[in-house]
């Protein structure tokens, strides 16, 4: 498996609001020498979390202990930049398991859908539903229901629906990369193959 599987998420979230974030925010470039994925969630966001002598910045929201959880909502067009799949390897690592936003960098989002972080995207008044409530109480759940694809905001059930391609679906709520899609089909494969 290559990553844990994504059915249905309750958690609390984290707001970023910021719009345009690009992949060298996410994760700058002098930190993708490694080619294994752990150890990336140290360093996400590590130019916007601590400043230059390696202190956290107080004013950062992952820095700020009022929010936590494994649901990142984030403004409009995140991901956008270069195509790099460490920057969900750094998300991944950190322990976020959605990603919100109203618009994704379509790289990005296929990144996402490899690497078993479910990207949501939804309207960017329910995006607002979503800043504003997590504002008025950072301890506000939210429910991303994948076999259901619904968002919800559970203190107010305010919901939405949102779009994923059936067989990224099918592979997130087994845990399944590419890979591990075809090797979960061997049996299928060598039948055929003992057929022709």
């Amino acid at each position: 498996m290559a990553y844990d599987k994504f059915t249905i998420l309750k958690s609390t979230a984290v707001p970023l609001s910021t719009e345009n974030v690009d992949t060298d925010q996410i994760i700058p470039a002098r930190f993708l020498k490694a080619t294994e994925r752990e150890g990336f969630g140290d360093n996400l966001f590590r130019d916007w979390r601590y400043d230059s002598a390696g202190m956290p910045k107080t004013d950062f929201v992952l820095n700020d202990s009022t929010y936590n959880g494994k649901i990142l909502v984030a403004g409009k067009n995140f991901g956008c930049g270069s195509s790099r799949e460490h920057a969900v390897w750094a998300l991944y690592d950190y322990g976020f398991r959605c990603v919100v936003s109203s618009f994704f960098a379509d790289i990005f989002k296929n990144n996402c859908l490899n690497i078993g972080v479910l990207p949501v995207t939804v309207m960017p008044a329910f995006a607002e539903k979503l800043f504003t409530a997590i504002a008025a109480d950072p301890q506000t759940l939210v429910e991303v229901n994948l076999p259901l694809q619904t968002i919800t905001l559970l203190a107010t059930g305010d919901a939405e629906s949102f779009a994923i391609n059936e067989y990224k679906k099918d592979n997130m709520q087994h845990g399944f990369d590419d890979i591990d899609y075809l090797i979960n089909m061997a049996t299928e494969i060598e039948g055929f193959e003992a057929k022709k």
